[in-house]
Protein backbone atom coordinates (compact mmCIF):
# COMPACT_ATOMS: atom_id res chain seq x y z
CA UNK A 1 0.00 0.00 0.00
CA UNK A 2 2.88 2.38 1.00
CA UNK A 3 4.60 1.55 -2.41
CA UNK A 4 1.30 2.28 -4.27
CA UNK A 5 0.92 5.51 -2.26
CA UNK A 6 4.51 7.08 -3.09
CA UNK A 7 4.26 5.56 -7.10
CA UNK A 8 0.82 7.28 -7.85
CA UNK A 9 0.47 10.14 -5.22
CA UNK A 10 3.70 11.19 -3.22
CA UNK A 11 6.14 11.47 -5.72
CA UNK A 12 4.58 12.59 -8.88
CA UNK A 13 3.65 15.71 -6.35
CA UNK A 14 6.88 16.17 -4.99
CA UNK A 15 8.48 16.58 -8.65
CA UNK A 16 5.87 18.32 -9.86
CA UNK A 17 6.40 21.05 -7.09
CA UNK A 18 9.74 20.66 -7.55
CA UNK A 19 9.19 21.44 -11.50
CA UNK A 20 7.00 24.17 -10.76
CA UNK A 21 9.90 25.70 -8.18
CA UNK A 22 12.82 25.20 -11.21
CA UNK A 23 10.23 27.17 -13.52
CA UNK A 24 9.01 30.33 -10.59
CA UNK A 25 12.42 31.04 -9.82
CA UNK A 26 13.44 28.68 -6.99
CA UNK A 27 10.27 30.18 -4.49
CA UNK A 28 8.59 27.20 -3.34
CA UNK A 29 5.86 29.35 -1.69
CA UNK A 30 4.86 30.61 -5.09
CA UNK A 31 4.73 27.18 -6.28
CA UNK A 32 2.72 25.89 -3.55
CA UNK A 33 -0.05 29.01 -4.60
CA UNK A 34 0.44 28.06 -8.33
CA UNK A 35 -0.12 24.37 -7.65
CA UNK A 36 -3.32 25.10 -5.50
CA UNK A 37 -4.78 27.19 -8.41
CA UNK A 38 -4.05 24.50 -10.99
CA UNK A 39 -5.50 21.56 -8.44
CA UNK A 40 -8.39 23.73 -7.75
CA UNK A 41 -9.23 23.81 -11.70
CA UNK A 42 -8.44 20.72 -12.29
CA UNK A 43 -11.07 19.62 -9.86
CA UNK A 44 -13.53 22.63 -11.54
CA UNK A 45 -15.96 20.48 -12.91
CA UNK A 46 -16.78 18.51 -9.61
CA UNK A 47 -16.64 21.82 -7.72
CA UNK A 48 -19.16 23.16 -10.14
CA UNK A 49 -21.41 20.43 -9.33
CA UNK A 50 -20.86 20.62 -5.55
CA UNK A 51 -22.22 24.37 -5.95
CA UNK A 52 -25.53 23.42 -8.25
CA UNK A 53 -26.01 20.36 -5.83
CA UNK A 54 -26.42 23.11 -3.19
CA UNK A 55 -28.40 25.19 -5.31
CA UNK A 56 -30.98 22.46 -5.76
CA UNK A 57 -30.70 21.46 -2.15
CA UNK A 58 -31.95 24.93 -1.31
CA UNK A 59 -34.78 24.85 -4.09
CA UNK A 60 -35.94 21.72 -2.28
CA UNK A 61 -36.26 23.60 1.15
CA UNK A 62 -40.32 24.06 1.12
CA UNK A 63 -40.78 20.50 -0.11
CA UNK A 64 -38.71 18.67 2.34
CA UNK A 65 -40.23 20.99 4.63
CA UNK A 66 -43.70 19.97 3.67
CA UNK A 67 -42.46 16.22 4.17
CA UNK A 68 -41.34 17.02 7.53
CA UNK A 69 -44.91 18.18 8.77
CA UNK A 70 -46.42 14.88 6.46
CA UNK A 71 -44.01 12.04 8.30
CA UNK A 72 -42.90 14.05 11.58
CA UNK A 73 -44.05 10.77 13.10
CA UNK A 74 -42.59 8.14 10.99
CA UNK A 75 -38.72 8.67 10.29
CA UNK A 76 -38.21 5.57 8.10
CA UNK A 77 -41.19 6.80 5.33
CA UNK A 78 -39.80 10.27 6.25
CA UNK A 79 -36.29 9.19 4.80
CA UNK A 80 -37.95 7.39 1.81
CA UNK A 81 -39.97 10.35 0.82
CA UNK A 82 -36.47 12.53 1.04
CA UNK A 83 -34.90 10.23 -1.07
CA UNK A 84 -37.45 9.97 -3.37
CA UNK A 85 -37.56 13.66 -3.93
CA UNK A 86 -33.32 14.09 -4.18
CA UNK A 87 -33.88 11.29 -6.87
CA UNK A 88 -36.32 12.96 -8.69
CA UNK A 89 -34.54 16.20 -8.75
CA UNK A 90 -31.25 15.06 -9.45
CA UNK A 91 -29.36 15.65 -6.55
CA UNK A 92 -27.21 13.99 -3.91
CA UNK A 93 -27.41 14.89 -0.59
CA UNK A 94 -23.84 13.49 0.00
CA UNK A 95 -22.46 15.53 -3.02
CA UNK A 96 -21.05 18.21 -1.05
CA UNK A 97 -18.58 16.12 0.50
CA UNK A 98 -17.12 14.46 -2.74
CA UNK A 99 -14.53 17.69 -3.34
CA UNK A 100 -13.50 17.18 0.36
CA UNK A 101 -12.86 13.99 0.25
CA UNK A 102 -11.12 14.03 -2.91
CA UNK A 103 -9.09 16.68 -1.47
CA UNK A 104 -8.05 14.62 1.50
CA UNK A 105 -5.13 12.51 -0.39
CA UNK A 106 -3.60 16.39 -2.20
CA UNK A 107 -3.85 17.47 1.10
CA UNK A 108 -1.65 14.20 2.93
CA UNK A 109 0.63 14.59 -0.12
CA UNK A 110 1.12 18.09 -0.18
CA UNK A 111 2.33 17.45 3.35
CA UNK A 112 4.74 15.04 3.27
CA UNK A 113 6.46 16.87 -0.19
CA UNK A 114 6.88 20.42 1.97
CA UNK A 115 8.16 18.34 4.53
CA UNK A 116 10.75 15.92 2.33
CA UNK A 117 11.21 18.76 0.21
CA UNK A 118 12.61 20.99 3.14
CA UNK A 119 15.26 18.44 4.61
CA UNK A 120 16.55 19.94 8.49
CA UNK A 121 19.20 16.74 8.38
CA UNK A 122 21.87 15.12 6.21
CA UNK A 123 19.15 11.82 6.53
CA UNK A 124 16.31 13.53 5.46
CA UNK A 125 18.28 15.25 2.60
CA UNK A 126 19.66 11.41 1.44
CA UNK A 127 15.75 10.31 2.28
CA UNK A 128 14.66 12.98 -0.38
CA UNK A 129 17.23 11.74 -3.31
CA UNK A 130 15.41 8.15 -3.12
CA UNK A 131 12.09 10.26 -4.40
CA UNK A 132 13.36 12.81 -7.22
CA UNK A 133 13.22 11.73 -10.42
CA UNK A 134 15.94 11.89 -12.72
CA UNK A 135 13.52 14.55 -15.15
CA UNK A 136 10.52 15.34 -14.76
CA UNK A 137 9.52 16.15 -18.43
CA UNK A 138 6.51 17.94 -17.85
CA UNK A 139 7.77 21.06 -16.57
CA UNK A 140 11.82 20.80 -16.10
CA UNK A 141 12.47 21.56 -20.33
CA UNK A 142 10.75 24.95 -19.44
CA UNK A 143 13.30 25.67 -16.69
CA UNK A 144 16.06 24.08 -18.79
CA UNK A 145 17.11 21.32 -15.48
CA UNK A 146 18.22 18.58 -16.52
CA UNK A 147 18.30 17.02 -13.61
CA UNK A 148 15.99 18.27 -10.74
CA UNK A 149 18.22 16.93 -7.93
CA UNK A 150 20.59 19.86 -8.76
CA UNK A 151 17.59 21.86 -7.08
CA UNK A 152 18.14 20.71 -3.87
CA UNK A 153 18.51 22.06 -1.40
CA UNK A 154 15.85 24.19 -1.78
CA UNK A 155 15.06 27.45 -0.51
CA UNK A 156 12.38 26.97 2.08
CA UNK A 157 11.89 31.22 2.65
CA UNK A 158 8.46 33.00 1.58
CA UNK A 159 7.95 36.17 2.91
CA UNK A 160 8.39 35.93 7.11
CA UNK A 161 7.69 31.70 6.96
CA UNK A 162 9.99 29.06 6.96
CA UNK A 163 8.20 26.70 5.22
CA UNK A 164 9.23 23.71 6.93
CA UNK A 165 7.92 24.94 10.40
CA UNK A 166 4.77 26.31 11.34
CA UNK A 167 4.10 29.60 11.30
CA UNK A 168 5.84 31.51 14.58
CA UNK A 169 3.44 34.69 14.10
CA UNK A 170 0.24 32.65 13.80
CA UNK A 171 -0.64 34.32 10.85
CA UNK A 172 -1.34 32.13 8.90
CA UNK A 173 -3.62 29.92 11.19
CA UNK A 174 -5.81 33.22 11.63
CA UNK A 175 -5.65 33.64 7.46
CA UNK A 176 -7.15 29.97 7.51
CA UNK A 177 -9.75 30.34 9.73
CA UNK A 178 -11.28 33.56 8.15
CA UNK A 179 -11.34 32.39 4.99
CA UNK A 180 -12.61 29.11 5.95
CA UNK A 181 -15.83 30.48 7.27
CA UNK A 182 -16.31 33.01 4.92
CA UNK A 183 -16.53 30.48 2.35
CA UNK A 184 -18.57 28.02 4.86
CA UNK A 185 -20.62 30.70 5.19
CA UNK A 186 -20.84 31.96 1.20
CA UNK A 187 -21.66 28.12 0.98
CA UNK A 188 -24.67 27.84 3.57
CA UNK A 189 -28.11 27.26 2.31
CA UNK A 190 -30.45 28.90 4.45
CA UNK A 191 -32.90 26.59 6.47
CA UNK A 192 -36.04 27.08 8.21
CA UNK A 193 -35.37 24.23 10.65
CA UNK A 194 -33.80 24.53 13.53
CA UNK A 195 -31.99 21.44 13.95
CA UNK A 196 -30.44 21.81 10.46
CA UNK A 197 -29.94 25.59 11.21
CA UNK A 198 -28.23 24.62 14.39
CA UNK A 199 -26.12 21.96 12.57
CA UNK A 200 -25.45 24.18 9.91
CA UNK A 201 -24.11 26.97 11.82
CA UNK A 202 -21.67 24.29 13.86
CA UNK A 203 -20.30 23.19 11.19
CA UNK A 204 -19.50 26.40 10.11
CA UNK A 205 -17.29 27.02 13.59
CA UNK A 206 -15.75 23.65 13.41
CA UNK A 207 -14.57 23.51 10.31
CA UNK A 208 -12.37 26.84 10.19
CA UNK A 209 -11.10 25.76 13.64
CA UNK A 210 -10.61 22.28 12.79
CA UNK A 211 -8.17 23.49 9.82
CA UNK A 212 -6.61 26.42 12.29
CA UNK A 213 -5.93 23.83 14.62
CA UNK A 214 -3.98 21.56 12.26
CA UNK A 215 -2.10 25.05 10.75
CA UNK A 216 -0.95 25.77 13.78
CA UNK A 217 0.81 22.72 14.14
CA UNK A 218 1.96 21.86 10.29
CA UNK A 219 4.25 23.37 8.43
CA UNK A 220 3.13 26.59 7.05
CA UNK A 221 3.01 25.37 3.60
CA UNK A 222 0.43 23.61 4.18
CA UNK A 223 -0.74 26.44 5.44
CA UNK A 224 -0.18 28.74 2.37
CA UNK A 225 -2.27 26.00 0.42
CA UNK A 226 -5.40 26.26 2.91
CA UNK A 227 -5.18 29.87 2.16
CA UNK A 228 -4.97 29.86 -1.53
CA UNK A 229 -7.60 27.17 -1.89
CA UNK A 230 -9.90 29.04 0.62
CA UNK A 231 -9.39 32.48 -0.98
CA UNK A 232 -9.50 30.48 -4.86
CA UNK A 233 -13.14 28.85 -3.41
CA UNK A 234 -14.21 32.71 -1.99
CA UNK A 235 -13.36 34.04 -5.65
CA UNK A 236 -15.50 30.97 -7.49
CA UNK A 237 -18.60 31.46 -5.16
CA UNK A 238 -18.54 34.76 -5.78
CA UNK A 239 -19.07 34.99 -9.40
CA UNK A 240 -20.85 31.53 -8.96
CA UNK A 241 -23.91 32.63 -6.14
CA UNK A 242 -22.41 35.72 -4.67
CA UNK A 243 -21.42 36.55 -1.27
CA UNK A 244 -24.61 34.55 -0.03
CA UNK A 245 -25.27 33.75 3.22
CA UNK A 246 -22.53 36.19 3.88
CA UNK A 247 -24.48 39.01 3.25
CA UNK A 248 -26.64 38.57 5.91
CA UNK A 249 -24.00 38.90 8.13
CA UNK A 250 -22.17 42.38 7.02
CA UNK A 251 -25.33 43.48 4.89
CA UNK A 252 -22.80 46.06 3.46
CA UNK A 253 -21.70 43.44 0.86
CA UNK A 254 -24.77 43.22 -1.53
CA UNK A 255 -28.19 42.64 1.31
CA UNK A 256 -27.84 46.66 2.45
CA UNK A 257 -29.27 48.08 -0.58
CA UNK A 258 -32.29 45.59 -0.48
CA UNK A 259 -32.87 46.23 3.40
CA UNK A 260 -32.69 50.03 2.89
CA UNK A 261 -35.45 49.98 -0.01
CA UNK A 262 -37.43 47.27 1.76
CA UNK A 263 -37.48 49.77 5.31
CA UNK A 264 -37.86 53.02 2.39
CA UNK A 265 -41.31 51.32 1.12
CA UNK A 266 -42.58 49.89 4.70
CA UNK A 267 -42.59 53.88 5.97
CA UNK A 268 -44.36 54.53 2.67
Amino acid sequence: MSQLWNTFIFRPMLNFLLSLYAVLGRNFGLSIIVFTVLVRLVTLPVQMQQMQSARKSQELQPQLQELQRKYKNDRDKLAEEQMKLYREAGVSPLGCLIPTLIQFPIWIGLYQSIINALPDTPVQLLNLGRHVYQQFPLLSSLAAVDNLSSLIPLNNHFLWLNLARPDPYYVLPLLTVASMWLLQKMMATPSTDPQAQAMSQSMELMMPVMFGFITLQAASGLGIYFVATNVFGIVLQYFVSGWGSLSEVIPQLGGGKSQTKDKKNARK
